[in-house]
């Protein structure tokens, strides 16, 4: 006899692309750190939606802004002012180094909009944007274009011109490759999907240098790392290194589809009317639960938990290392962003170790075919944390 998974499952397989690997269960509803499936089966969740649902699932304070909204005003376009827009950019101009706002649907949305901006804010023929080498940016033809990585290449070649990748953390080699072309440098703080692989302050100041130094923008994307993710609402605030454009989205409104790029008021002069635009970019629904969202985390006291809390997880999973060499190399990243770095031999068991704390109950993943990743909701307790350490302890020790 079916279950309620395998009839969903089987229903979805016959009318969905299958460009997914997904896990064999429905899931139907969700509460703080904790997901259940069509048959009732509870998961503990170290994925959050891949770093989404950063205040847990159904967030009483979101869930509210979410219903009132929808009762009053759901999409009139970006052709009139809405009052929940507008006090989200508000809230994000306050709380970070930008002083104008663009809302769009996703990362790889507000990705493209600070491309298009790099480009149309520098002096003719400055067209050629630098990233780097294990960099993720986006689904589109221009965010794969510009993501360091080719197995993402494959299969759309010929890919967009104008982009070019530097190999990870050589200043020296990122020097020499910038011309009389080049606009702008776009990196990730930290690379979350090639492995949680952070990087150092002294390199990112680097970078900051060479764009001062050549007149180019530096674009940060911050779509996994930002809101609260490193235990600041953004990880720049952690490097001593301001952009000037920066790129948001995952986390912003919970769950609901959003992205926003930030900048200044000088560089965003260069989007004037009909430069670029989005219909559903800042819907009024999404932006109401954005509010919610950042009016949570800016509150006293909550990225300082976050902070408290990251520090707890990375001493439990640092204890793990040592107990399980042939398996464990180290471990990284910063808040609540960690990953397990497999040894060679471990890393032939990744998508296994996944699939087994799958079965135990457990959602992580495995990213850049190198770590375990951890991107909790950003409320996990430290009870939560020590039932996901005991267990990927016995699963390890079935290796």
């Amino acid at each position: 006899m079916s279950t309620e998974n395998e009839k969903i499952k089987q229903r979805a397989d016959a009318v969905i692309v299958g460009n997914y690997n997904r896990n064999p269960a429905a899931l139907v509803k969700g509460e703080g750190c904790r997901l259940f499936d069509a048959d009732g089966r509870e998961y503990l969740d170290f994925l959050s939606g891949i770093a989404v649902c950063a205040l847990g699932h159904c967030h009483p304070a979101v869930t509210e802004a979410i219903c009132r909204q929808a009762g009053e005003l759901v999409h009139v376009s970006n052709l009139f002012y809405t009052q929940p827009q507008t006090e989200l950019a508000e809230l994000l101009v306050a709380n970070t180094f930008a002083e104008k706002v663009f809302f769009a649907n996703s990362g790889a949305e507000a990705n493209e909009a600070a491309i298009k901006l790099a480009r149309i804010a520098s002096d003719p023929g400055r067209y050629e944007i630098i990233s780097l080498e294990g960099s993720f940016h986006g689904r589109t033809l221009a965010t794969v274009a510009a993501t360091g990585q080719t197995k993402f290449h494959q299969g759309f070649e010929p890919m967009p011109e104008g982009f070019a990748h530097a190999p990870f953390g050589d200043l020296m080699v990122l020097d020499n490759m910038i011309t009389d072309s080049t606009c702008a440098i776009l990196c990730e703080p930290i690379q979350g999907e090639s492995g949680v692989r952070p990087l150092s302050k002294e390199y990112l100041q680097g970078i900051r240098t060479l764009c001062d130094k050549h007149d180019l923008f530096l674009i940060f994307d911050e779509v996994q790392t930002g809101m609260g993710r490193t235990g600041t609402l953004f990880a720049y605030e952690q490097l001593g290194v301001t952009p000037d454009i920066m790129t948001v989205a995952k986390a912003l409104a919970n769950g609901l589809p959003i992205g926003a790029m930030l900048t200044s008021s000088d560089i965003a002069s260069a989007l004037v009317p009909g430069t670029h635009a989005s219909t559903f970019g800042g819907n009024p629904v999404v932006t109401a639960a954005a509010v919610a969202t950042l009016k949570t985390m800016v509150a006293e006291g909550f990225l300082t938990g976050v902070r408290e809390r990251g520090l707890y997880f990375r001493e439990q999973l640092q204890k793990l290392v040592p107990r399980f060499p042939k398996l464990l190399a180290d471990v990284r990243g910063v808040g609540m962003i960690w990953a397990l770095v497999l040894t060679e031999a471990g890393t032939v068991h990744g998508a296994d170790l996944v699939k087994r704390m799958f079965d135990h109950g457990y959602l992580i993943n495995f990213a850049g075919n190198v770590a375990l990743r951890f991107v909790p909701p950003l409320i996990v307790t430290t009870a939560e944390i020590d039932r996901l350490t005991t267990e990927l302890a016995e699963v390890f020790a079935e290796y």
